[in-house]
């Protein structure tokens, strides 16, 4: 086949590139977290994007959408099942378990990277996703609940989008309560066995509590009239709700209760939470979590209790862009576009550009590279979008100064002595 009738190789669907214009809002968006993790004494923890498909399978539930449509799964060359890892917190478990990082202690522990589900793109959601999550170990009361909300809390305040997001939440009770609760659910449902579509019919004898979260408006009277979980929860299920409730009120952190919420993974109990934004359109979850006191034992260790959240990062910087709160200095661009005016400066200009990077560390500058006429070169300074360019050409050279040109203001270009640019600079552009 000719190069010319080669068909052009293309991203597979649903998994984007980010280019250098989207860049800026992402690295925001990181910079704002991973200061915040380390304000709260978290520590990042990094695992595979790959592993054994068991890990899923047992964690997430056999009947979930993810584990049964979602999950990109292969065959190794061993014959070993594996998985893209469709969330976090089930790698963050098998990590923490196989590096003794549960045994008589307590974590904190937070992660961010790239997670893979087979669903339907559409915008803000896609197969190759991203996420920030926060798993905690070892800790039993509501307190740390409290915690990882207000830490996320923090993270809106901080973003400036707590006004734009709700938080909703419930209490799943123990597993024994939700054992009996589910019971009575199912029969409810087989009451009303003709108003259940064909998705919550599947699910009615797998995982009933998800069709709580159904959106159909067909079934919508019907789910309102059913049993509520509050109303089943043991007694030490809803004494920790209450005291979380307290200590929210506490902190002036609004919040509704949402006696639907009941998270699509299996492993949750007892506190779940999801922070919600009407501000992309319909209805969307920005960030979710809760208990999952079972979830180690559940993988082969002992029993430790666990809480956790993850939040999509596409959705949020989304969110961040269309309400324009990403500042202009996070946008990127230069401050300064360092330009040898003919090729007999290049090496002097080499020196330089070197020499400011050692005297501004935070100064972000750019050297033109590349030859070209002094026409070409101021043109590429303009498209810099670096409001000062620092010309070198064999006068100034000569005399060891540099001309400063104001490339987006009315202002008259200025000559400095060369020992005095990295002060002058300094002076001029302020971080």
């Amino acid at each position: 086949m000719s190069k010319s009738t080669a068909k052009k190789i293309q991203a597979i669907r649903g998994m984007n590139d980010l280019l250098p214009s989207d860049s800026p809002r992402w690295q925001f968006f990181e910079t704002t977290v991973r200061q915040l993790m380390h304000r709260y004494g978290f520590d990042e923890i990094r695992t595979p994007i790959v592993e054994q498909t068991a890990l899923f399978a047992r964690s997430i539930g056999e009947v979930t959408d993810i584990v049964e449509k979602e999950m990109y799964t292969f065959d190794d060359r061993n014959g070993d099942s594996l998985t893209l890892r469709p969330e976090g917190t089930a790698s963050c478990v098998r990590a923490a378990m196989e590096n003794g990082l549960l045994y008589n202690q307590t974590q904190r522990l937070w992660y961010q990277g790239p997670m893979f589900r087979h669903e339907r793109p559409q915008k803000g959601r896609y197969r190759q996703f991203h996420q920030v999550g926060v798993e905690t170990y070892g800790f039993e009361g509501p307190d740390i609940d409290a915690e990882v909300i207000l830490l996320s809390a923090r993270l809106w305040r901080e973003l400036g989008l707590l006004e734009h997001v709700t938080l909703e939440l419930n209490s799943l009770g123990s597993t024994e309560a939700r054992a009996a609760y589910r019971e009575k659910l199912v029969a409810y449902f087989e009451q009303h066995h003709d108003v259940l579509d064909e998705d919550s019919k599947r699910r009615l004898t797998s995982n009933p509590l998800r069709i709580l979260d159904s959106k159909n408006p067909a079934m919508a009277e019907m789910l309102n009239a059913a049993p509520q979980l509050m109303d089943h929860l043991d007694n030490e299920s809803q004494e920790h709700f209450e005291q979380l409730k307290a200590m929210l009120d506490a902190a002036n952190i609004a919040y509704v209760v949402n006696p639907r919420l009941v998270r699509g993974l299996d492993y949750y109990c007892r506190t779940v939470f999801e922070w919600t934004t009407t501000a992309l359109g319909s209805q969307g979850t920005v960030c979710a979590g809760g208990r999952y006191d079972g979830l180690v034992e559940q993988l082969g260790g002992k029993p430790t209790p666990a809480v956790g959240f993850a939040m999509g990062i596409e959705r949020l910087v989304l969110l961040l862009e269309t309400l324009n709160l990403v500042p202009d200095a996070a946008l990127g661009g230069c401050d300064v576009y360092l330009l040898p005016m003919d090729d007999n400066a290049t090496v002097a200009a080499l020196t330089l550009a070197e020499q400011l990077r050692s005297e501004l560390p935070a100064l972000r500058l750019q050297l033109h590279c590349g030859g070209g006429s002094f026409k070409s070169r101021m043109k590429k300074a303009d498209k810099s979008s670096a409001p000062i360019a620092v010309l070198l050409g064999e006068d100034e050279m000569a005399a060891n100064v540099v001309t400063l040109k104001f490339l987006r203001e009315a202002r008259e270009q200025q000559r400095v002595a060369r020992d005095e640019l990295a002060a002058t600079l300094g002076e001029l552009v302020s971080h």
